[in-house]
Formats: C-alpha cells, sequence, structure tokens
C-alpha cells in the first residue's frame, strides 16, 4: 500500500462510524506485536485544551532530548497531522508502512472491521513504535475509558478540564464525565496532572481521585502559573520556578494548558525542566487550529472552540489578541454541538458573523446558527460555501480589522490552507507547508 492507497482506506473507514469499546483494539495490538509495549505514556484527557497540553508536552520533551511521540486528534491540515515524532509530522512512507500493517491485521479483530479512528490510532501507535519513540504523548479522542486510546497504560494522566460535552455519549453530570475521562488512569497511580478546573469540575474529581487512590500536581496548587508584562508566564512547580518566559501564549485558559505541560513534562522527566528550551520549545512548536493567528490584512485568527466552554475562553482571550477590534466571525458548527450556548458565548466578542456550512455531513444548517446570533444582536449574513465566507468576512472586516474562525474544527479544516496562504503565521501558530519537511521527515521517521 503506497501513502496514497493508504489515504484511500483510512477515508473509506469513515462509513463506520463510532463504536465505542476496547475489544478490537486490544486485537489490533496484539496482531500487530504490541508496537508500544514498554514505552512510557503520557495520555490527555478532557472536555478542552487535549491538542495543545499534548503537542506542548511533547515539545518540552523534544527539547530535553527525549525522542518523543505525540498523537492528536482532530486534525486540520491532513491525516499526517495527526502524528508526529519530535515535531516532525509523519512521513508519506511511514504512515503508508503503518497503514499497510494495520489493514493486513483487521482480519483478526473480532467482526473483521474497524472504525477510522481505531484505524488510525492504531497506525499512530504502530509507526511511533517502529521509529524507536521513547515516550509517546497521545491525546484520548473521545472520554477515555472506553476511547481506542485507552490501549496504552500510561505512566502520567493529564486531565485538562471537565465539562458538559458528548453527554449522550459520556453522562449528563460532571462526576459522571469525570469518571469516564479519569478511568485511563490506573488505581493508585500517583502522577495526574489536573489543568484549572472550575469549582464544579473539582468537585466532581476530588472523590473520583480519592476512592481511586490517584495523586499528582494541580494547576492553581502545586503548579501556579502567573502572567507578567507582555507575554511573560512565570511557571512553578514543586521543582521550582520558570521565572518570566517570554512565550507567545494568548489567553488565561492556554497558559493553564501551558502550566499543565510542564507538569507533565516533569513528571515524565523525574526532575525540572530548563527555562531556555521550554521557551524554544513553546515557540517553534506547531499548534494548527488552536488560537492560531495569521497576521495579514485583516489578522486572521482560527481557534476550534466548538462547544461553550471552549467558545467563552476564547472570547475572553480576544481582546488581548486584537486589543479594541472586534472580529467579523466566519462560523459554522456541528449538528451535534450546543449552538445556542457556543452562540452565546461569542456574540458580546464580535461586530458581525459570515454563517456557512463546513463541508461535513454533519454540519448544521447555517440558518439555524444564524437565527441564534440574530437574536443575540449580531448582525449575520448566511454564506454559502466556506471560502465564499471567508472571503466575504474578510471584505467587511477591512485590512485593519480581523477575521475570527471558530465553531468547528471541521471548518478550520477547510479554511485553514486559504487563511494561512493569504499572510504570515507568528510564533504562536507556525503552520510549515509540507514540502518544506519532507526530507527531515523522512529522515526522523526512517521512511
Amino acid at each position: 500500500m503506497d501513502h496514497g492507497g493508504a489515504v484511500r482506506w483510512i477515508e473509506v473507514l469513515d462509513r463506520m462510524g463510532m463504536k465505542f469499546g476496547l475489544e478490537r483494539m486490544q486485537a489490533l495490538m496484539s496482531a500487530l506485536g504490541q508496537p508500544v509495549a514498554g514505552i512510557p505514556a503520557v495520555h490527555v484527557v478532557g472536555t478542552n485544551g487535549k491538542s495543545s497540553v499534548t503537542r506542548m508536552t511533547a515539545a518540552i520533551l523534544t527539547a530535553h532530548g527525549v525522542r518523543t511521540g505525540a498523537y492528536i486528534s482532530p486534525h486540520i491540515t491532513g491525516w499526517g497531522e495527526r502524528v508526529a515524532l519530535d515535531g516532525v509530522d509523519i512521513s508519506p512512507g511511514a504512515f503508508a508502512h503503518a497503514a499497510s500493517r494495520v489493514s493486513d491485521a483487521v482480519s483478526g479483530v473480532p467482526g473483521g472491521a474497524i472504525t477510522q479512528f481505531e484505524a488510525l490510532t492504531a497506525v499512530a501507535l504502530d509507526a511511533l513504535g517502529t521509529a524507536r519513540a521513547e515516550v509517546i504523548v497521545l491525546e484520548a479522542g473521545l472520554g477515555g475509558r472506553l476511547d481506542a486510546t485507552n490501549v496504552v497504560a500510561a505512566d502520567v494522566v493529564a486531565l485538562t478540564g471537565v465539562d458538559l460535552d458528548h453527554t449522550e455519549l459520556l453522562g449528563e453530570t460532571l462526576p459522571q464525565i469525570a469518571a469516564e475521562k479519569l478511568a485511563v488512569a490506573r488505581d493508585g497511580l500517583g502522577a495526574v496532572l489536573l489543568g484549572p478546573l472550575a469549582s464544579g469540575a473539582r468537585d466532581a474529581v476530588a472523590p473520583i481521585m480519592a476512592r481511586r487512590g490517584l495523586s499528582g500536581w494541580a494547576v492553581g496548587q502545586e503548579i501556579a502559573v502567573r502572567s507578567g508584562n507582555g507575554l511573560l508566564v512565570t511557571i512553578s512547580t514543586p521543582n521550582g520556578a520558570l521565572a518570566d518566559m517570554d512565550i507567545p501564549v494568548h489567553g488565561d485558559w492556554q497558559r493553564g494548558n501551558l502550566a499543565l505541560a510542564v507538569g507533565a513534562a516533569e513528571q515524565v522527566l523525574g526532575r525540572g525542566v530548563d527555562r531556555g528550551r521550554v521557551e524554544r520549545a513553546i515557540r517553534e512548536m506547531r499548534n494548527p487550529g488552536r488560537l492560531q493567528i495569521i497576521l495579514g490584512s485583516p489578522i486572521i485568527v482560527l481557534d476550534g472552540a466548538h462547544n461553550p466552554a471552549g467558545a467563552a475562553a476564547l472570547a475572553a482571550t480576544l481582546p488581548e489578541i486584537l486589543g479594541d477590534i472586534r472580529p467579523v466571525a466566519v462560523i459554522g458548527m456541528m449538528a451535534d454541538k450546543d449552538a445556542s450556548g457556543i452562540c452565546e458565548a461569542l456574540a458580546p466578542a464580535i461586530s458581525a458573523a459570515c454563517v456557512t456550512r463546513a463541508s461535513s455531513g454533519r454540519a448544521i444548517r447555517p440558518e439555524f446558527i444564524a437565527r441564534m446570533l440574530e437574536i443575540r444582536g449580531v448582525p449575520v449574513q448566511v454564506v454559502p460555501g466556506p471560502a465564499r465566507a471567508l472571503e466575504r468576512a474578510c471584505l467587511d472586516a477591512g485590512p485593519n480589522g480581523a477575521v475570527l474562525v471558530a465553531g468547528s474544527l471541521h471548518l478550520l479544516s477547510d479554511l485553514a490552507p486559504i487563511a494561512v496562504a493569504s499572510g504570515s503565521e507568528n510564533a504562536s501558530g507556525r503552520l510549515a507547508a509540507a514540502h518544506g519537511r519532507d526530507a527531515s521527515a523522512e529522515e526522523i521517521w526512517g521512511q
């Protein structure tokens, strides 16, 4: 199977839909010879911020000389974005090789079929094992207990936060959702890292931690984060303080994610981290679609906020990035999301909106989103097609204004290449062109 065939195979599997459970993944891992057995792993779970924490943790570990693999989902720029080794996306050859092995192993799976996410997870683990990663940092897809990523025995678990999302699958209360996410930690694990949890989430998590003998560090307790002038940030852990780091990380929530990543990296290393290496790691890190800033005329901000909590955090951060400018928003959402709650959070932070439909079969009709914004006083246009919506928003914002793209990672996937081509990225959202990484990718991945 060549790279093109591997991509086609992955895309066809989308028809299988979503199926919770670990039986198929366990069979796959057995058929593949347990490719990551014995490799230390950091498992990142939570409602929001998982990709950022995964990438930050991996980048910090790489900067400290550890050959580190990362697995995130979903992607913005292409399937290969989901798997990285030392910050370099998987090479086409390594992707094809792993996909071929996983495809051959499917015959031994109960039912003889796997889902797309199971296939991608297996491809990532097989490729990272083959490439001799020394540590793996992986993001849970949904929940944790029955997620395909839970075939890896985690040495460190990082919980970014707990909020009401995917309630039809994970439970309708914060304690139920927290229990599903923390199920990736084995009983008695002493390396559980908690992000800056809201009071309700803390109340939900505490009894689960006590009942299961889980312990570790929490942002706001053992881990402290403080903002200084400009983009200076100080992070303190039981290992010491990283004072006045000059890092382009915007928003209290994203600085909280960084603090969580620092704590996770220190748990893996068993010691404190170096301030200069952390600064360099985060400055050079790629994080597409997560508070990604495209400098141009107008400025474009891309963020994957797709639930009310994420949208509220984004709205609170925009003034830090844009000052007094209120952006024109390009918004599209999936049908299973809380459109009303997302619109409630974003409405005060935007000047107008171009609502469209992302290229996904699960996308909600834009007229419904438009109505949710209109009743909150936002001037709205319904624009067919994401590209046309972005063009309209840029015209409305003008060269001195700003555009925000949010509401769905599917929408970001549609528009990120166009937005990046229109401007230049700053260090908080560097998106390297694929051809610029080919040589290093082949060298690092060995395929």
